[in-house]
This record gives C-alpha cells, structure tokens and sequence, in this order.
C-alpha cells in the first residue's frame, strides 16, 4: 500500500507540484523577471521529470516482453510448437 502511494507520488505527483510552482514563478514574475525564467526552468525540470519516469517504465516493460519471449522459446524447444498455437 505504502509502495503503490509512493510509486504513484513519484510518477505524477512530483511533476505536477514542480510544474505548478514553476507556474506560479512565470505568473509572479510576469514574464520579465528572474522569478519567470527560475519559473520557465521548473516546468523543464517537471517535464524531463515525467519523460525519466515514462521512460523507466518503458523499459521495464520491454524486459517483461524479452522474458516472455524467451519463455515461449523454451516452451517451443522443449514441445515443438510455440505455446499459443
């Protein structure tokens, strides 16, 4: 429970929070000062956050992918057939 709240602050929570304080450094600068330009980088910083995480992710299911491949291929070695035929 405590790791799926975590996982879940991590992966949407974070981005979100540095991306709304960014916001809010645009919206107080007003565009011209070093409060929106310090605002401009967060919102950065929130997006790369998000793509480290999609990205992870990603990996992770392709070695998902990659074990069941090769389960299918031990099963194919072993029977002569592939597994869902």
């Amino acid at each position: 429970m405590i790791a799926r709240v975590l996982l879940s602050a991590t992966r949407v929570w974070v981005p979100v929070v540095i991306a709304i304080a960014g916001l809010v450094g645009i919206v107080i600068g007003h565009g011209k000062s070093a409060a929106a330009g310090a605002g401009v980088g967060l919102v950065i910083v929130a997006i790369i956050v998000w793509m480290m995480n999609w990205m992870y992710r990603m990996s992770i299911d392709s070695n998902r992918e990659r074990e069941r491949e090769e389960e299918a291929r031990v099963y194919f070695d072993r029977h002569g057939r592939w597994p869902d035929e």
